[in-house]
Order: structure tokens, then C-alpha cells, then sequence
């Protein structure tokens, strides 16, 4: 019953997230965009402030994550996703990542990581799996972004036809590899009525488009792009819910630590 439960959410999910972030970049001129927490997302696109694609600042808070396959370094936001970025550090300073899977690699695209258990299932009901989701202008589905997965959603049945509802997020990470910009796609996207400059962004640096203010951005990967590369293409076989990769593929330890541009690595 509990794996039916979950392969039905993750299709709606799956269904709704998409439908979403194929609408995203063509609404990004509109003064106001509605986003799922029934609230607005301001997007003044002469203000936006692209901050992943700048160096992290001295001294700003990062996370080390220690994997199997490598070490990969990203820089914190909290004065952007103050609530998914507390929990995210409380988790990693209690130990809660250490030894958990990588449970999702889909196809080159991104990667899932956080769960205790191989094959993805956990506990939606857990206190810091429902943390509503945060959602801001200035940070955007690029290559390397460390985005916290959807867990749940409340929606009433008017908002089930309609759209709308609460969102949360929790305990579990996706790493963005990126989609491939084909020419045709890069027409398409700098013919559309999106910014400028946001559209130059992702033509330059990559990722997934269709993602954009549909999940909680907490971070963006400063170092270990290449092992965030090779989570995306693991081999895996489908279990219905998730691509689980075959191999044990773990992380090891996360910490909390500060950005320093003369010692980037310990």
C-alpha cells in the first residue's frame, strides 16, 4: 500500500511540476507570477540579481558534502530560503545525512540524494519533511543548484482544477546537472518574451528551465561540478518512482563550514 501511495504521488508530482515549468519562462515578464503556495512571486526582471553565478562571498556559509564518488562543495542561502536552509543545516550538523543514498539519477538531468533507504521511500509525515516551500526571483534552476525535493502538497479541490495549494519540502536534495540546449531550444528561448538575461544565463552556464520557481534553491555548487555530473548518468534501473542507481552510491558525511577563497579545499 505504501509503494502505491508513493508511485501515485510521484506521478501527480511529477505531472504537475512540469505542467508548471513549462509556463515559467514565458510568464517572467508579468509583474506578479502565482506560484503553488497560493502566494505571489514578485519578478522584476530589471532588478534580478542572478546571484549563483557570482563567486561565493568570504565567510559565507557552505556545505561539504563527502560522497562515494567524490567531494562536492556548495554555497548556502539563507537570507534567500531562510527555512529550507535551517533544516537542511540542523539535519547535516545532527548527522543526518551520513551514510545515505543517492536514489535518483535521471538521465544525465539531475540527481536525488538524502534518503535512508535505497530505493527512495521516507516518512512524508516527519516534522522537517514539511518545510513550505520558498521561492525567490534572484535564484533559478542552473547547472549546479542544489534545490530541496518537494515531499507533499495540501490542495483543496478547488485548487486540484484550478491550481494552487502548499508545497513542502524537507530533508531530501536534488543536484542539477542540466538538459541539453539544442540551437533550436536556444532560438526558442530568445525568441520567447523572458528575460534577457535570464535566458543568456542558462545558454551559458546550463540546467533545467523547466524546474524554474518550482522548487526551493538552498544552494549552488562552487566545487565538485564533475562529480555532480557523473551522479546525473549513473546507471540505474527504474523502480517506478525513482531511476535508483544499481551501485551503492552514498553520502558519506555532510558539514557545515564557511567559503574562503584562499583555501577552497581543507
Amino acid at each position: 500500500m505504501k509503494n502505491t501511495r508513493n508511485r501515485s504521488f510521484m506521478k501527480t508530482l511529477i505531472i504537475v511540476m512540469i505542467g508548471m515549468g513549462l509556463l515559467t519562462l514565458g510568464l517572467m515578464l508579468m509583474e506578479n507570477v502565482r506560484n503553488n503556495n497560493n502566494t505571489y512571486v514578485t519578478i522584476d526582471v530589471n532588478s534580478l540579481d542572478l546571484v549563483q553565478l557570482e563567486e561565493p562571498k568570504e565567510n559565507a556559509p557552505i556545505a561539504i558534502v563527502e560522497t562515494t564518488l567524490g567531494e562536492i562543495r556548495f554555497v548556502l542561502y539563507p537570507d534567500y530560503s531562510p527555512n529550507a536552509v535551517r533544516n537542511f543545516t540542523e539535519l547535516a550538523e545532527s548527522g543526518y545525512y551520513d551514510n545515505t543514498y543517492f536514489y535518483n539519477s535521471e538521465s544525465g538531468v539531475y540527481s536525488s540524494a538524502g534518503s535512508k533507504e535505497k530505493d527512495g521511500s521516507f516518512n512524508r509525515e516527519d516534522a522537517y519533511e514539511r518545510i513550505e516551500r520558498e521561492l525567490n526571483q534572484d535564484l533559478w534552476s542552473f547547472k549546479g543548484a542544489v534545490c530541496c525535493s518537494i515531499t507533499d502538497y495540501d490542495r483543496t479541490f478547488t485548487e486540484k482544477l484550478l491550481g494552487g495549494g502548499t508545497y513542502y519540502c524537507g530533508s531530501r536534495l536534488d543536484f542539477l546537472n542540466t538538459i541539453e540546449f539544442t540551437d533550436e531550444l536556444k532560438e526558442q528561448l530568445r525568441a520567447s518574451d523572458t528575460s534577457e538575461k535570464l535566458v543568456e544565463a542558462f545558454i551559458e552556464k546550463g540546467g533545467v528551465p523547466n524546474f524554474s520557481q518550482q522548487m526551493t534553491v538552498i544552494g549552488q555548487v562552487y566545487e565538485g561540478m564533475d562529480i555532480v555530473e557523473e551522479l546525473s548518468s549513473l546507471e540505474a534501473t527504474d523502480n517506478g518512482n525513482y531511476k535508483v542507481p544499481d551501485d551503492d552510491i552514498m553520502i558519506i558525511s555532510v558539514k557545515i563550514g564557511t567559503y574562503s577563497a584562499e583555501e577552497k579545499s581543507e
